[in-house]
């Protein structure tokens, strides 16, 4: 449950109480070497039916960041991945359906896989 510390708009701060209210969407983020081979096609395919049954959605799809500061690793690729949930999210990663979707690849060199919460929104008043 979360735990809400903001100023909600139509009941002012309620931080001692579980907040039904308010929603937390959790990101995936996904940094690799750029592979296309039939197997990660189908792993792919698999993760993208994984993603959906689960409520998450694509925001980035394989996209080439423009590294403003710090360094990127010129054949890598990115994937952002939002859920509705922080659960929907863990609930997605240790699912029967992703376990499928991995078990069609090998491992995939330099793979870095992130699950971050983003920022409660209030709904508006």
């Amino acid at each position: 449950m979360v735990r809400c510390l903001l100023p909600h708009p139509a009941m002012g701060p309620h931080a001692e109480r579980p907040c039904h209210d308010c929603a937390v969407a959790a990101y995936v983020i996904a940094e690799s070497k750029h592979l296309d081979n039939e197997e990660i096609r189908r792993y792919r395919e698999l993760a993208a039916a994984s993603i959906a049954q689960h409520g998450g959605r694509y925001l980035v799809r394989g996209g080439i960041p423009d590294a403003r500061e710090g360094d990127w690793i010129e054949d890598h690729r990115m994937v952002v991945i939002e859920f509705p949930t922080v659960e929907q999210a863990h609930g997605w990663y240790d699912s029967p359906d992703y376990r499928a979707a991995l078990a069609t690849r090998s491992t995939v060199p330099d793979r870095r896989m992130l699950l971050v919460d983003g920022v409660i929104a209030h709904p508006v008043a």
